[in-house]
């Protein structure tokens, strides 16, 4: 999908400036690469464990250093942009996240491997944080909804082209220089994101009253931007937990492997459509009510998955993927309206810490609740738990609804 398709498609192209198309463009495309990076690390790791004799443990460990090393250091990623750019900084990350895949494809043993894998997640950590500020700066109100929508889009995009692209190149080439292909490509969109990303936020984001300005700063309190992240913290709980039980409850109801990896096709299709369509909806309808709306139909959808047969489980999952992964957009979306412009970088970079560390954790969580009451069980907790975002999203209300 080309750009100008994508901002049509988004409802943004009509109402863009420049420096806004700029700033879409830079942050979309960023961000279709950087997850494509991210989830290359699945196909690889059969082709490692054979080139290199790996155990299933030293292929945890890979994929771990590429991930841990996106997570951790999205802080200090958002402190590096207030202090020298944006365009910079994340010109310089993707640069280093397609540098570490060239050297991946130049690697001889496990080390070198490693080692390059973990370059590649440090060069990654620029992105969420950086990138995703790009469009807030650029974008206010309704907007910006939509644009942080586009934005999620984009990042699903990428997890689907960017694989497609190494399982199509490793029909005519060895893995070795078809990695290094990917990873100068890399090289390439860093040149391209430091010389097209916009310096400055736009001036029509930043157009308020001075009356209007005092008001939503008194709102603006930590306490605000800690629950919207308390609501993200719950919200990638729940979506990784879900996905882990998801094939096993399948199984149960009789699903092959073949029917799995469907069902897996449809959650994700789902959730891709989520992000763009959820933002809409939170432009359209306020952000309060969407997160009520998408995680009711989240818990809801769980609790009817155990009651229902194998086909008409695979039917429900398409809506339990919009709702799943449609909260992030308007999530992410509300962050700079709680947080003054000059701050909007380092909280989008804690905020992205805090969801995908929470990802990272609950899976281990709720994999020992699994262990000790049963699948069905554990899954029904995970319903409940999301459910807990219900009274935050309350308690925000009076904040988001002065935005």
């Amino acid at each position: 999908m080309s750009r100008l398709s994508l901002e049509k498609f988004a409802g943004l192209a009509p109402r863009m400036s420049s420096e806004q198309r700029r700033a879409a463009a830079v942050a979309g495309v960023a961000h279709a690469l950087h997850d494509g990076y991210t989830d290359l690390i699945y196909i690889m790791l059969p082709l490692w464990q054979a080139e290199f004799g790996l155990t299933y443990a030293a292929l945890g460990l890979l994929r771990s250093a590429f991930v841990g090393a996106m997570a951790s250091l999205q802080i200090p990623a958002g402190y590096l942009s207030e202090r020298f750019g944006a365009a910079i900084v994340l010109a310089l990350g993707t640069a280093l996240a397609g540098l570490g895949y060239c050297c991946a494809g130049l690697s001889t043993g496990f080390a070198m491997l490693l080692g390059a894998l973990l370059v590649s997640g440090i060069g990654s950590s620029t992105q969420h944080p950086i990138a995703s500020a790009l469009v807030a700066r650029a974008f206010a109100g309704a907007q910006s909804l939509k644009a942080i929508g586009a934005y999620n889009f984009a990042g699903d995009l990428g997890k689907m082209t960017v694989p497609a692209m190494l399982s199509l190149m490793l029909l005519v080439t060895p893995w070795r220089p078809a990695l290094f292909i990917l990873g100068s490509l890399g090289v390439a969109v860093a040149a391209v994101i430091l010389f097209a990303a916009p310096r400055r936020g736009s001036a029509h984001a930043a157009t308020r009253s001075d009356s209007r300005r005092a008001e939503l700063e008194r709102e603006r309190q930590p306490l605000a931007f800690a629950l919207l992240m308390g609501i993200g913290v719950i919200d990638s709980a729940t979506r990784m937990g879900f996905l882990l039980f998801l094939p096993f409850v399948l199984t149960q109801k009789g699903a092959t492997l073949q029917t799995v990896g469907l069902a897996m096709t449809l959650i994700f299709a789902g959730g891709a459509a989520g992000k763009l369509a959820c933002a809409f909806i939170g432009a359209r309808i306020g952000a309060i009510r969407t997160v009520w709306l998408t995680e009711g139909l989240t818990a809801a959808g769980i609790l009817a998955l155990s009651q229902l047969p194998l086909q008409a489980a695979l039917l429900l999952l398409p809506l339990i993927g919009v709702a799943l992964n449609g909260t992030s957009s308007v999530l992410y979306g509300s962050v700079p309206d709680l947080v003054e412009p000059a701050r909007r970088t380092r909280a989008l970079s804690i905020f992205y810490t805090g969801t995908i560390g929470s990802g990272a954790i609950a899976p281990i969580l709720f994999g020992r609740l699994g262990d000790l009451f049963g699948v069905w069980p554990a899954l029904t907790l995970v319903a409940l738990f999301v459910l807990l975002t219900l009274p935050l999203a309350w308690l925000l209300r009076r904040p988001l609804a002065l935005t």
